[in-house]
């Protein structure tokens, strides 16, 4: 018998000589850990992350910026100065972008009230700020819009009737919130044209039923998140210039 053949054999006894074992799980033990004031710290990993620590928070906490009075979404009616400092901050950073990845310009900004997570103090203003405002990681993205979608948008702020974020539109209501006139950049909303509108990618998924960002035209990625451009405009600017305007009110 050659090696080929006392190698077949072998293979053959260990194949027939192998029974079928069922396995399973016999016991499953839990344990509910509550996370509180009674668990101690690992003093080993905690000097290991300190220095970690240490730097993030100094750079969480450099100055970026000065703001001269305390801005809260509550501020207004229509427009806050908050949101309008972050529509606007959106507009300024990702336009740039924007139109060099499209050679488009970006027509307006809209983002949602509710979005705002935190006030700005008076004082210094840090990159933890804009993690207090914007803890989410929304990217900012344009929807390209017909006439009629936007005109679907005022529709759907009329219904609102809350402050909203917005940049480079105007909007005028009456007492009842309708809308009387819109423009933007000093135009009338035009039926057949086409418009580019930036928000987030949480409102263009229908986040507060903002039905109108469904089947843009387009829909452009920046890659840009809102809490990132917003750190960028901090840098930039050396006092914040923030106050509630005429973008949007009601006569």
């Amino acid at each position: 018998m050659n090696l080929t053949k006392y190698a077949l054999v072998a293979m053959a006894a260990m194949f027939f000589s192998c029974k079928t074992e069922k396995t399973g799980v016999s016991n499953i033990k839990t344990e509910r850990i509550a996370v509180d004031t009674s668990l101690t710290e690992n003093t080993q990993i905690a000097k290991f992350i300190q220095p970690y620590k240490e730097h993030l928070n100094s750079t969480l906490d450099s100055t970026l910026a000065y703001n001269p009075t305390y801005l809260s979404k509550s501020d207004g009616d229509l427009n806050t100065a908050i949101g309008n400092l972050m529509a606007d901050a959106v507009y300024v950073q990702a336009n740039p972008v924007f139109k060099k990845q499209t050679g488009n310009d970006m027509d307006m900004v809209l983002l949602n009230h509710g979005g705002i997570r935190a006030e700005i103090p008076d004082g210094k203003v840090s990159a933890r700020t804009a993690y207090q405002i914007m803890p989410f990681e929304n990217e900012i993205v344009v929807a390209e819009l017909t006439g009629t979608k936007m005109k679907e948008m005022l529709s759907y702020l009329e219904k609102a009737k809350s402050a909203h974020p917005v940049s480079q539109i105007k909007i005028l209501a009456d007492r009842d919130y309708k809308i009387i006139s819109a423009s933007i950049k000093g135009k009338e909303i035009q039926d057949d044209k086409n418009y580019f509108v930036a928000t987030s990618d949480y409102l263009v998924n229908g986040g507060d039923n903002m039905e109108f960002f469904k089947n843009p035209v387009k829909l452009y990625s920046t890659g840009y998140k809102i809490r990132n451009a917003m750190i960028d405009y901090f840098t930039k600017v050396d006092t914040i210039q923030a106050k509630i305007d005429d973008r949007y009110i009601r006569n």
